[in-house]
């Protein structure tokens, strides 16, 4: 699996100085994820991607973190259409939320707002939304921005505090996922985790209901549901990327139903 921070080329810090009169033409253009076979995801994004991704786990013993996979092949991402679309109904925030990214300090304790300047749409010629207006103050479409990865920083907290409990209790195991094209070549991917339904069923009962009470067994048995997906994998290889339904996918930055519902739920 693919290093994901590769799709931004050139993530620098946003500043009036630098990117007063630099503008975002909106578009779901997501040409930038081609070459990436999976994302990642938050655990907040459970419900929305389960129906249509396999969702496993990518990391070491040490720490992992949630994803998609979006193909079979290291570099090849089946979700894409030819000209940038996405083809499902749900887009993971991970790609919502480029070409922005926080950096984040060496103590953990600031975040900076940077942008990829090789984004194709960032442009001088006033075309989109500006990042700033005219007397250097952030613009509204900004203020959203750092709404929407605030947000994202909060889920990634939480999402890594899930994923703290699941290499604690020994739930996760190495998997392998096979595909046959049926004209002869089989493909194989591997370096990801899976949950042991069996380990997961022997937790010890006040385990299960911790896990019952935060609604993070519902996130286990989305997981375990989502890796079912996998053979759909095949039939995006053989249909080729203009060979599937394309789906209406989420506005970038925009939280689904979904997502503001578990959002609520981890701030009580």
């Amino acid at each position: 699996m693919t290093t994901q921070l590769l799709i931004y080329e050139s993530a620098v810090p946003v500043t009036a100085a630098r990117h007063g009169n630099w503008s975002i033409e909106a578009a779901n253009d997501f040409s930038f994820s081609k070459h990436v076979n999976s994302l990642p995801l938050m655990a907040v994004e459970f419900p929305n991607a389960a129906s249509e991704y396999a969702i496993v786990f990518s990391g070491t013993k040490e720490a992992v973190i949630p994803a998609v996979i979006l193909g079979m092949r290291s570099d090849e991402n089946l979700y894409l259409t030819e000209d940038g679309g996405w083809q499902a109904k749900y887009v993971p925030a991970f790609a919502r939320r480029y070409p922005f990214v926080f950096s984040t300090s060496q103590d953990g304790k600031t975040f900076s707002l940077c942008i990829d300047e090789s984004y194709p749409r960032f442009n001088q010629e006033g075309r989109g939304e500006r990042l700033f207006t005219d007397d250097r103050k952030p613009t509204p479409y900004v203020e959203r921005v750092l709404k929407f990865l605030e947000q994202y920083q909060i889920e990634f907290r939480r999402t890594q505090a899930f994923c703290k409990k699941l290499l604690e209790l020994d739930l996760l195991e190495p998997m392998r996922a096979q595909a046959d094209l049926g004209t002869g070549e089989k493909l194989s991917l591997t370096g990801f985790m899976a949950v042991n339904r069996d380990k997961m069923k022997a937790l010890p009962a006040e385990k299960l209901a911790e896990f019952a009470k935060t609604d993070e067994l519902e996130l286990l048995y989305l997981h375990l549901h989502a890796m079912r997906n996998f053979p759909a994998m095949a039939e995006r290889l053989a249909k080729g990327p203009a060979g599937v339904a394309e789906g209406q996918a989420s506005n970038p930055r925009d939280e689904t139903p979904a997502e503001k519902k578990q959002a609520a739920r981890a701030r009580k």
